[in-house]
């Protein structure tokens, strides 16, 4: 029996949990937390922070391969474990150039990957002679840790963009400036690679956002088969470029005049590909443990027409399980409710998700069924 070791807990490692039991596989967790989701299916949990390198090693002692829930881990301290021969499956040197968003965006860009004109940001006298190109709206990120639309900021005139830079003077934050794309769309890809270079992708969807954090997925997204081979293709270059192996998650801008552009990457599944749990032969979850373990990888298509994925966000600061409005969504046919057994609901965070499956491709019926589905959850 393969034993993987997971840095993180939450519910990216707990939707692991039933992809492990069916391959056989068990999950060993490194997590802060005995709440935390994915201590309910692990084999085991070390209770450290996810940057506890001591807490890796044992992790390590006790695991085949280790894999991560995140990309927000301490290289350096890693790279000692590796060296030892310790196996990190995607390597840490596939990760490197991505945690920080300015060199992730000067990767894509050396690669050829069409992406936003952007800049770091080093001295603040010279932003008003950088940003003349640009014009507002312009986009304001922070180059680490940024998630969930967290350190993400639409900037709309010069005096905000100062305030918010004078407001981060006594912090370390770095930031990047982008152009604002005025999309159409936005997009994203699932895509897997496996120790032996074989890639699968999942169909490219749709994703709706509401102040930049994901609210809603379609697949497959309603685009042209032109557009479908553009997203795969970078998927395909970037995976082969870092020599990746696991899931790995493309975000993408579809422009009103038809172009596809990269908006950011995460080195690892994703929220939107949650709906392959329920609507694809392998989910995202199983091709993650798959592709770590050495294992051949499975059949990414979409076994029905549609599907839409709603997430459960927090609205309001509350112990509650909701159990009352989980009924309700349950009750919607077709309808798969994943709740994730956090203890703690607060506005904005992620507690479930709700993926329905349509055997009909129709972009109004879709539309309609996110619309019930969100009536119900945020009916207060």
């Amino acid at each position: 029996m393969k034993r993987v070791g997971v840095i993180g807990g939450g519910q990216l490692a707990w939707m692991m949990g039933s992809a492990a039991q069916k391959l056989g596989v068990e999950l060993i967790v490194q997590t802060p937390s005995s709440q935390d989701p994915a201590v309910a299916i692990a084999h085991n949990t070390i209770l450290a922070a996810v940057d506890d390198a001591e807490a890796t090693k044992k992790l390590a002692a006790n695991s085949d391969v280790i894999t991560f829930e995140n990309e927000f881990v301490d290289l350096e301290a890693l790279s000692q474990l590796a060296n030892q021969g310790v196996c990190f499956r995607p390597r840490l040197e596939a990760l490197a150039p991505l945690l920080d968003k300015y060199h992730q965006r000067c990767y894509l860009r050396d690669l050829g990957l069409p992406v936003p004109q952007f800049f770091a940001i080093e001295q603040q006298e010279d932003i008003a002679a950088k940003i003349a190109d640009f014009g507002f709206p312009l986009v304001l990120k922070s180059r680490r840790h940024g998630y969930d639309g967290q350190g993400t900021f639409i900037i709309r005139d010069l005096a905000s963009l100062q305030e918010k830079l004078e407001f981060s003077k006594d912090n370390p934050t770095l930031f990047l400036v982008e152009e604002f794309i005025p999309f159409e769309r936005e997009l994203a890809v699932i895509a897997a690679r496996s120790v032996d270079g074989e890639i699968v992708i999942y169909p490219v969807v749709e994703t709706q956002q509401e102040q930049q954090v994901c609210r809603r997925v379609i697949a497959p997204a309603n685009i042209t088969s032109e557009q479908v081979a553009t997203a795969e293709a970078i998927a395909h270059k970037l995976l082969d470029s870092l020599q990746f192996v696991g899931v790995f998650a493309i975000e993408l801008f579809l422009t009103t005049d038809g172009k596809v552009l990269v908006n950011e990457i995460a080195p690892r599944t994703h929220n939107s590909g949650h709906f392959s749990l329920d609507a694809c032969a392998t989910s995202q979850f199983e091709q993650q443990l798959r592709a770590v373990c050495g294992m051949p990888l499975g059949d990414p298509s979409l076994q029905g027409a549609t599907a839409i994925m709603v997430n459960l966000l927090g609205y309001e600061t509350s112990q509650s399980d909701y159990q009352s409005q989980r009924q309700q969504l349950a009750a919607i046919p077709q309808a798969h409710v994943h709740w994730y057994g956090k203890t703690e609901s607060r506005p904005g965070r992620k507690l479930g998700h709700v993926t329905v499956l349509l055997e009909n491709h129709h972009p109004t019926i879709a539309a309609e069924i996110a619309q019930t589905v969100e009536s119900i959850w945020y009916s207060s």
